[in-house]
């Protein structure tokens, strides 16, 4: 039997190799439905209580969206009122006190489980799991030779345009009457276009731009009292990460990357600080808050290590989930030790601008030495699962 040349061999391998590499990616979706018999067994590592007034909030909120609203689930569409449904009875089986095994039991009898695709990496579902918390930063209420670095209520030259999609865009209006691009961060701080509209005055630049990343904190005034800020809205310009743009530099490496990291640089290198924030064109606004704490996308006041922020285009929100990843060890003065597991039932209840696709998840830690530590550090792999209630009607 006549032999072929090895070109053919290589080529046919090629092309396999191709194949398989297509296969892989076109095997890519934004969740995947687990079979019952490959369903983990979910344990977690928080209290009950925080739980349930997690899921009441979650339910509060469902019961006020347009019932006949569908979120997609894979391949399955789900409308508000089933989710609703489908969180009203984790609730009541919450509330009969299950241990944790007859709770696993119960979800697995009861529930569909889909696990979020992951950054597409292929056959991995890997999540990259960070954390964001209530700072607390000194500042005043006027201007003084140590309080130099506003922060700004909302301007009324911020005009929000709808168009006939449904698509908003943030802007300003032109000389012509035009809408156009709101002004940039780099605008804003170097030309005081919004003087007058200025809410509270900082000690730190870089605590300005921290407050305007976690987008919502606390300022502790001269007199010891402390006020609450909230996210109030944006200028609608794209979210850049002077992290990136460190690492892109070469001054830094990924895995090194971290907001103390960078604080740190940014002292030994002022003459950097405007340009790397400047970095990140897009810009928050703040209003006066309360004393309940920081509000998600959801309007729902966040529950520390329950609520979590996702990209709702691409993974279900108005339900409940599950996270698995690791979280750190501190000692009292805020120093990591180690790392432990993490295995939280979440919700989801934000979103934010850096949260993009289905392999991101950003989880609510609360205020304090902890929330600060754990939210500065973590860019740790993880899972994250969703869950909603069997025998929806069509499906």
């Amino acid at each position: 039997m006549s032999r072929l040349p090895l070109r053919y061999y290589l080529a046919a391998l090629l092309l396999l190799g191709i194949s398989i590499y297509l296969l892989q990616e076109e095997s890519y979706k934004p969740l995947h439905l687990i079979e019952t018999n490959n369903v983990p067994f979910f344990i977690d590592d928080m209290d009950r209580d925080s739980l349930i007034n997690c899921a009441e909030k979650q339910l509060h909120f469902l019961t006020v969206q347009k019932q006949s609203r569908k979120v997609d689930f894979g391949q399955l569409e789900i409308p508000y009122s089933w989710l609703q449904l489908s969180l009203s009875e984790l609730l009541k089986f919450l509330k009969s006190n299950p241990d944790i095994v007859e709770l696993n039991r119960f979800l697995k009898d009861n529930y569909l489980v889909f696990q979020a695709g992951g950054r597409e990496k292929r056959g991995k579902r890997q999540m990259l799991v960070t954390g964001y918390y209530e700072p607390l930063f000194a500042g005043s209420l006027v201007p003084t030779p140590s309080h130099r670095y506003p922060i700004y209520k909302l301007p009324p030259s911020l005009i929000q345009e709808t168009n006939s999609h449904g698509t908003k865009r943030m802007g300003r209006l032109s000389k012509e009457g035009t809408l156009v691009n709101y002004w940039s961060r780099s605008e804003i701080e170097t030309e005081n276009i919004l003087a007058g509209h200025e809410l509270a005055y900082l000690t730190d630049p870089f605590d300005a731009y921290l407050l305007h990343i976690q987008g919502s904190g606390k300022i502790l005034l001269p007199d010891g009292t402390t006020r609450s800020v909230r996210f109030a809205g944006s200028n609608g310009l794209q979210y850049n990460s002077i992290g990136k743009l460190l690492v892109d530099e070469k001054i830094m490496m990924l895995e090194d990357v971290n907001i103390p990291v960078i604080r740190k640089y940014l002292e030994h290198h002022p003459n950097e600080l405007q340009r790397v924030l400047h970095h990140n064109p897009r810009f928050i606004f703040f209003s006066w808050g309360d004393n309940l704490g920081p509000r998600g996308s959801s309007g729902e006041v966040l529950t520390p290590g329950r609520s979590i922020a996702i990209d709702a285009m691409s993974l279900p929100g108005g339900t409940f989930a599950y996270l698995q990843s690791r979280k750190p060890v501190i000692n009292k003065q805020g120093i990591i030790t180690g790392w432990a597991p993490l295995g939280h039932f979440v919700f989801p209840q934000d979103a934010g601008s850096a949260i993009k696709g289905s392999g991101r998840v950003d989880l609510f830690w609360g205020n304090g030495l902890y929330a600060k530590t754990a939210a500065n550090t973590m860019k740790e792999a993880g899972t994250l699962y969703f869950l909603v209630k069997k025998g929806y009607p069509g499906n």
